[in-house]
């Protein structure tokens, strides 16, 4: 340091003759004159002090290299201070990021200490209470078990109950209608389309759309059971194999119903080319 502070006098002295030396010496002594880089790159600051001194001597055929070595000189002690400072400046920020990361610990150690018990709690407290609901949830389906198992009882006896008196319905009425009509009801059962009524081969002769003399008595005591208390739509399927057969004939039953009092508005007619069988060559269909 004081080598370099003996260099810079003589420097200042030939400064007034060269700028360029005047300007070097000026970059060199504002590197001293910082306190924080004061004690930074000695041996660049110095190299580079050599080398202005060098500038300052020059002969005129050595000017230019002596000029381009001292720039560089010049450029490389202040390179030099500025990482040096930087370098201070990571060393302080990494001891302040490790006092940081240290006290950091120490807090995120207490947090998760007074986090793990006071988890323990709540999981003590969700445990009773999960223990407490399951109990009263077994009481619950104990109970619900037992009001199902009356429910089933009494809905099964009321299904049953209806079942019979839907039955005893359908029997009186069936009986009503043969009794006013003083005809026999074609056959009759339940399935997934309604109630069927079905009317067998001998209703039409064969290959024919006309009703024979039987069908037409069933179609009326059936027409009776229609209007006691079946008032739902009622579709009408007639079969042959030979073409429009089967409409005809389920015209000709359409037409039998209503001249029997049915209304026309309710009755839906379908002829169906399938071969007509002994047991049925047309179907009256009552929705439910």
């Amino acid at each position: 340091m004081v080598l370099a502070a003996g260099l810079a006098l003589p420097l200042l002295a030939q400064a007034a003759e060269d700028p360029a030396v005047a300007q070097l010496t000026q970059r060199l002594m504002a590197i001293q004159a910082n306190p924080d880089a004061s004690q930074l790159a000695a041996f660049e600051r110095l190299q580079a002090q050599q080398a202005v001194a060098d500038l300052a001597k020059a002969k005129r055929r050595d000017l230019d290299q002596a000029r381009y070595l001292a720039e560089r000189r010049v450029e490389i002690a202040e390179t030099s201070v500025r990482a040096a400072l930087a370098q201070r400046e990571v060393d302080q920020l990494e001891r302040t990021r490790s006092e940081l990361l240290i006290e950091a610990s120490r807090r995120d150690a207490q947090r998760a200490r007074q986090e793990t018990e006071q988890l323990r709690v709540q999981a003590q407290i969700q445990a009773e209470e999960t223990e407490r609901l399951r109990q009263a949830a077994e009481q619950e389906a104990l109970a619900r078990q037992d009001a199902e198992t009356a429910l089933t009882s009494v809905a099964g006896k009321q299904t049953a109950r209806l079942s019979a008196a839907q039955q005893n319905a359908l029997k009186l009425a069936r009986e009503e209608a043969e009794l006013v009509s003083g005809n026999k009801l074609p056959g009759s059962k339940v399935d997934s389309r309604g109630e069927v009524f079905t009317f067998n081969g001998d209703a039409f002769a064969a290959g024919k759309g006309t009703l024979s003399g039987g069908a037409k008595g069933q179609a009326k005591a059936l027409a009776e059971y229609l209007n006691i208390g079946k008032k739902g739509r009622v579709r009408i399927e007639a079969y042959d194999a030979a073409a429009g057969v089967g409409d005809q004939r389920a015209q000709a039953l359409r037409d039998a119903l209503v001249a029997a009092g049915v209304s026309a508005s309710r009755l839906q007619v379908a002829g169906k080319k399938a071969a007509a069988t002994k047991a049925r060559s047309a179907e009256v269909i009552i929705a439910p």
